[in-house]
């Protein structure tokens, strides 16, 4: 889920420790078990920071190892050693519990988004990814939004967020059984045979992506309104072993992409003084337009010139992240 998202579950699930007698029986507990929750919802996103260094390592490593099962673990014991500092008042036990229900709330939701986790590390590197709810859904963002306003109003923080937590369970319910109906609706709709569908929900409630893998092809799809609609077709081809593309596979930030990316095609162009070599991601295909993709410019000795990958809405930003013209 997105950032905002998590900060609002973690003041819901510091509302809800207030059903813990333990947690409201000692103010410095009450105190650092809200903190508790709060940070614990926030710390498996620590890897974000990757993001200042370039791309690459955070398209890499992002919901990756800090969100394993031994970071899982990890985390809640920095956590509550830190805040045990602060507020050594507090029930460790019950300090402990909450801010690790904290980090494994924010694991587990995260599993419901289209771009999934590595949960289950080290046991297996697989992305556990349900393609359910999107990074950030605003209907799970605006309840939690009501929850805190009608805590604050004074209504008992427990009994709110618990209700609303009900009502959350219906909801994840209801997209469950819409997905597995666009997934049922592809499958009736390509005659091909259907290796995988990946299915990726957006913001809008009856909006999703679809990208699916058969023999021969990949299709590019959207369903809107329980409407399905295919918008492009590409043959499948493997990549080749040729030398552009070999030397263009040790850069950095293509082996991201790879790691990333599970459908894909790709594309060579020759130029004057050049080679560029792009891959693109089918997932995500938005008005017209595939924004994410690695590209590789090397020169006519194959030595890496600059790369780039990510999110880009328009050729010309890609040029300006290549560093082909002025920024």
């Amino acid at each position: 889920m997105d950032t905002g998202t998590h900060v609002v579950m973690g003041f819901a699930l510091g509302g809800i420790a207030t059903l813990d007698p333990n947690v409201t029986i000692n103010p410095a507990t009450t105190q650092a078990v809200i903190f508790g929750t709060l940070i614990g919802s926030q710390a498996p996103d620590l890897d974000t920071i990757l993001k200042l260094r370039n791309n690459a390592n955070y398209i890499k490593n992002h919901r990756g190892i800090t969100h394993s099962i031994p970071a899982v673990l990890l985390w809640p014991i920095l956590i509550t050693g830190a805040l045990l500092f602060f507020f050594p008042e507090a029930n460790l036990l019950h300090l402990w519990m909450w801010t690790f229900i904290g980090v494994i709330l924010h694991v587990f939701v995260d599993i419901f988004n289209a771009y999934g986790t590595q949960a289950l590390r080290p046991f297996s590197h697989k992305w556990v990814a349900l393609g359910v709810i999107n990074t950030f859904d605003p209907f799970i963002f605006v309840i939690h939004l009501v929850g805190i306003i009608v805590w604050k109003l004074g209504l008992h923080p427990g009994v709110t967020f618990f209700s609303i937590y009900a009502i959350l369970l219906v909801y994840y319910i209801i997209r469950f059984r819409m997905r597995n109906n666009v997934e049922a609706a592809v499958r009736a709709k390509i005659n091909d045979e259907i290796t995988e569908v990946i299915i990726s929900p957006t913001y809008r409630f009856s909006q999703w992506h679809i990208a699916v893998i058969t023999e021969k092809y990949f299709y590019v799809a959207r369903s809107v309104n329980n409407e399905l609609i295919l918008h492009d077709q590409f043959a499948k081809r493997p990549i080749p072993d040729t030398p552009v593309i070999n030397a263009a596979q040790k850069d950095k930030n293509l082996a991201a992409f790879l790691h990333f990316s599970p459908v894909y095609r790709w594309e060579v162009d020759e130029y004057d003084d050049y080679y560029e070599v792009r891959f693109i991601d089918l997932r995500y295909r938005s008005k017209g337009h595939y924004p994410f993709v690695a590209v590789v410019q090397l020169d006519l000795d194959l030595n890496i010139i600059t790369s780039y990958t990510g999110w880009i809405f328009s050729e010309e930003k890609l040029r300006k992240k290549l560093e082909l013209i002025p920024s």
